[in-house]
């Protein structure tokens, strides 16, 4: 094995105990947030299926194994690499505002911010079309054969683990008290090793098949059928007439959705080019932003013209300089990002070394800053609120998730032999912000309350309009080149976790996939957060207690505001690699909070 040295130099050396080894086969790598979908998606690829077929195999499963993390109503923004073209695809997966949803609409009902949970925030749920879109155009199965494993874990049921049943128990008080349809299914909780099932999801599920099967020849038009009955049929009557009931939020009154049959059946999601940047070699690739991975490719500008390898790995200079350059490229996502259908978004100066080289100039080597910087645009009025460092966090079950490292979202990865590779984050539609539709199984999202209603602002809330999103799959073409498709649950802190992954690869050298993904990493919760209530923590940094003392005091001395998180608690970053020469394929899964998974075939 080898010891880590600047630039990707390597040398013979042992390598670092990891928590796992990096897979390694031919016939193709998987990894997902739930060990069962792992399995799962490896099987897809043994069966014949490529990349996409496993990815969306995956993706079903994930809806029914981590509920309270993504689910049928969600989104789901996919990066695609496809080997035959040697191009790189981003289907959007994210579904905009209600027809019915306005600033006006909120202040009618006396609303300043968008709650974070009951049926309100409802965006069109896109999750669907995503997964169909990408088995359509880049997959070979029938949505039957990638769906068929998570109808059988619906109706069969799967065994529960600590990870599910701990939030579980944290939402069964308001699931027996405020949302019936949700304790139906989800309570009493079982006990560990015990069976959950979900009998309303596996009817849906097989209602998807039975539209798919009706439609006759053509495994496209089989796929677009399934989509339609969601999206035209009776499951977009029963989200509408469930809707109409109101249900209390966090505003502390009741109020009915926005959402309706029709906003559905108008919906068609987006196949779009990716932003990309290139960075020691590498080149990476992110969705735009409708989504926050710019903010991934603005950190590498800005990062690029410091020698982060002379001032060496986990060092405290590398480490402060990238916490100041998080922050800059961080204040401009939340100044200027918005979907660029509605809004005109500067990416190309963002993006620009000219720009990068204006920002850099802010950085003080010395002294971590406490300001919020935008360097376009300018952040909404009155926004955010401002917490101290020593501010508890919040006991709202998503803000209480995402503050542990959870966060309500999930993640899948897969490569197959042929040398295509797909990476989706999917989430949404999770059962702690929003009761469950009767007969469907599952809830809507609230991911409306990522809008503003500022209209000066960017990010403002419309009719049709995505909300930028903090969901954020990653694919790169490293210097020696590998193919890597990655990504991490974990809202703001997504492209923050990938970055310091990203960089233990291409910057630092770090021969392995895993041992990268091991390294302890910090965090900066010193921009505003993307979820209610918009809180900002200035200059506050988490970090894994597995840094060392040493290097937590040195930092503390430039200013920032450390805050200890326990040793394994930051993300679940998973990752594939495909070596174009030889054909090597590796898988890696993040061993936080013990579910995720990885799988790589002989």
């Amino acid at each position: 094995m080898r010891r880590i040295t600047p630039r990707g130099q390597q040398e013979a050396q042992p390598l670092s105990f990891t928590t796992r080894p990096t897979l390694q086969g031919y016939g193709g790598a998987v990894a997902a947030g739930h060990y069962l979908a792992s399995e799962i998606g490896a099987r897809t690829l043994a069966d014949g299926g490529n990349a996409a077929d496993a990815t969306c195999a995956m993706g079903f499963a994930l809806q029914v194994l981590e509920p309270t993390q993504n689910g049928p109503a969600g989104e789901v923004p996919i990066l695609v690499y496809e080997a035959q073209s040697d191009r790189v695809f981003a289907i959007s997966g994210q579904g905009p505002a209600p027809a019915a949803a306005s600033p006006a609409a909120f202040q009618e009902r006396g609303i300043e911010r968008i709650p974070p949970d009951g049926l309100l925030a409802a965006c069109v749920p896109a999750a669907l079309d995503a997964w169909c879109q990408l088995l359509e155009r880049f997959g070979t199965r029938r949505l039957e054969d990638v769906l068929t494993p998570a109808r059988d874990l619906a109706g069969r049921g799967f065994p529960m683990y600590p990870f599910l049943r701990g939030i579980l128990g944290y939402l069964e008080p308001r699931f027996r008290k405020h949302w019936p349809t949700s304790a139906a299914i989800y309570t009493p909780v079982p006990a560990l090793g015990e069976r959950l099932r979900n009998p309303q999801l596996a009817d849906f599920f097989d209602a998807l098949i039975r539209a798919e099967r009706s439609a006759g020849a053509g495994r496209e038009a089989g796929i677009r059928a399934a989509r339609d009955h969601f999206y035209q049929g009776e499951p977009a009557e029963r989200i509408e007439a469930f809707l109409r009931e109101p249900v209390r939020d966090a505003s502390g009154r009741a109020h009915a959705g926005l959402l309706s049959a029709q906003d559905l059946a108008s919906y068609a999601g987006t196949v779009e080019e990716p932003v990309q940047v290139d960075y020691r070699g590498a080149t990476v690739f992110k969705c735009p932003p409708w989504s926050q991975g710019p903010v991934f490719l603005q950190q590498l500008r800005l990062l690029e013209g410091f020698d982060l390898a002379g001032m060496g790995r986990g060092s405290t200079d590398a480490l402060h300089t990238w916490i100041e350059c998080a922050k800059l490229a961080f204040a401009d996502r939340d100044a200027c990002y918005a979907d660029p259908r509605f809004e005109k978004i500067p990416l190309q100066r963002l993006l620009s070394r000219e720009y990068a080289e204006e920002r850099r100039a802010l950085i003080d080597p010395q002294t971590a800053s406490l300001e919020l910087r935008p360097g376009v645009g300018a952040l909404p009025a009155g926004w955010p609120l401002v917490l101290e460092a020593t501010a508890q966090a919040p006991v709202e079950p998503q803000a209480l998730a995402a503050a542990r490292g959870r966060s309500d979202t999930t993640q899948c990865v897969a490569a197959d032999a042929s040398g295509n590779l797909v990476s989706a984050t999917p989430s949404g539609g999770w059962i702690p912000t929003s009761p469950v539709v009767p007969g469907l199984g599952f809830p809507v999202g609230t991911r409306a309350q990522m809008f503003n209603l500022d209209p000066a602002h960017p990010g403002c809330l419309a009719p049709g309009k995505r909300p930028r999103t903090t969901l954020s799959p990653s694919f790169a073409v490293l210097a020696d080149g590998r193919r890597l498709a990655f990504g991490t649950p974990g809202g703001d802190q997504q492209d923050q976790w990938t970055t310091q992954f990203f960089l233990e690869l291409a910057e630092f050298g770090c021969p392995d996939l895993q041992q990268a993904i091991d390294a302890p990493t910090v965090h900066s919760l010193h921009m505003p957060s993307s979820f209610y209530p918009r809180n900002a923590e200035p200059g506050v940094v988490s970090f894994e207690e597995r840094l060392g003392s040493e290097l937590r005091g040195a930092l503390a001395a430039r200013g920032h505001r450390l805050r200890e998180a326990g040793p394994w608690s930051h993300g679940r970053v998973l990752a594939v690699t495909h070596r174009p020469a030889g054909g090597l394929l590796e898988a890696a899964a993040s061993p936080r909070f013990q579910v995720a998974w990885a799988a790589a075939l002989p």
